[in-house]
């Protein structure tokens, strides 16, 4: 038997499923962003006025690889972090979109998602929303040189496909530099880096993805004789290391005897004018050519190495360590990096056999991830022009 309905309970009928039509059409919230992470690692800490996910980290990456984000439209981020070298370059040290030579070496963006700290020797800048602000509008020196040109910068980001990545990413259309940031800093976070051939080898228990000289080479990486591990340990080969498990941080600011101008009495220094490190901000003397350990993963990827990209080898790296620093010449100073007084206590020297050497670069090898750097979900989004 058919049912009628009488007029009120036709349009309660009709208002349920208005609600019901409305509901469903409402937009999905947000899944839970999945880190590219094997069994057992722990998820980076994620600041909480910026969530991760992947609409995000997608907007993050257009912007990441756009040249119209630099005021004069001649550079992008990508421009010095290069997917093909682990997010690092092959210069001693960068150039802005004006031309501008950096004083320091462009940091390989590896697993910045659990750094502590960010940047060669600022222990306060701890959020990668923070450190983007001084590429995107810093002056001294100009890397992307957007101040004096915020809404030119904005005006490209009005055409396609940005407006759908805004509103994917949050929730409208509308283009600002707190968004872009936050975009760009979730992109920089995924750039997870563990499917090395170590990786295979101590996390996944596939004893054949090293071979015995790597291990031999692990074994000496890891041992009190080189002291390697003691600033470049745990899983990110870093001491700056952070994560959901292990908020605390300690201090991996290290002077690796790279220079002694001689004036460490007279002046307090010892390291060039030009780049004090750590000491610039503190004013501390101890703290004279200190500067952040990096990772180490991928590092045979990221040539040249130091602070001011002035060792072009991994050999040469090596030759430091051997001897305990270096004796150098860099324009008017000269000087004996091995007796700084500041000099880090583990960089003391060491002897190996040309085998023992062998083992250790080999090992050295094993950090590099093939898959990081061919990840297309990393990689340039724009078509080629």
């Amino acid at each position: 038997m058919a049912m009628t309905l009488s007029p009120p309970a036709v349009i309660k009928a009709a208002a349920l499923l208005m609600l019901v039509g409305l509901l469903g059409s409402c937009t999905p919230a947000p899944q839970p962003y999945q880190w590219p992470l094997p069994e057992g690692f722990p998820k980076p800490a994620v600041p909480a006025e910026n969530p991760m996910s992947a609409a995000k980290a997608e907007l993050g990456r257009y912007l990441f690889y756009d040249k119209a984000l630099s005021g004069n439209g001649q550079q992008s981020c990508a421009s010095c972090h290069q997917q093909a070298f682990a997010f690092a370059e092959p210069q001693a040290v960068s150039a802005g979109s004006t031309g501008e030579r950096h004083r320091r070496n462009a940091l390989a963006l590896v697993n910045v998602a659990y750094n502590k700290t960010l940047t060669w020797a600022h222990p306060d800048l701890q959020q990668i929303e923070q450190q983007l602000l001084i590429p995107m509008f810093g002056e001294q020196p100009v890397e992307l040189g957007i101040s004096g040109h915020e809404q030119q910068v904005l005006q490209q980001l009005q055409r396609g496909p940005y407006p759908a990545l805004f509103a994917d990413a949050f929730g409208d259309e509308d283009a600002n530099f707190q968004r872009v940031t936050q975009a760009l800093a979730s992109f920089v976070r995924s750039l997870i880096s563990l499917q090395a051939p170590f990786d295979r080898y101590a996390y996944q228990g596939d004893d054949s993805a090293l071979t015995p000289q790597q291990i031999d080479g692990m074994n000496l990486f890891f041992s009190e004789r080189l002291e390697c591990h003691h600033c470049h340990g745990g899983f990110n080969f870093t001491q700056s290391t952070s994560h959901e498990k292990q908020p605390l941080d300690r201090r991996p600011f290290h002077n690796t005897g790279l220079y002694f101008t001689g004036r460490q009495q007279v002046a307090g220094q010892g390291y060039p004018d030009k780049d004090r490190g750590l000491a610039e901000l503190t004013m501390q003397p101890d703290d004279d050519g200190r500067f952040r350990a990096p990772t180490l993963r991928n590092i045979a990827l990221t040539a040249p190495y130091m602070h001011d990209g002035s060792v072009a080898t991994l050999e040469q790296v090596l030759d430091l360590y051997q001897q305990g620093g270096r004796n150098t010449r860099e324009g008017q100073w000269t000087g004996d990096g091995r007796l700084h007084p500041a000099k880090s206590n583990f960089v003391k020297g060491f002897d190996l056999t040309q085998e023992e050497r062998a083992a250790v670069l080999a090992f050295l090898q094993s950090l590099t991830d093939p898959h990081f750097i061919t990840n297309p979900a990393y990689a340039d989004p724009w078509p080629a022009q």
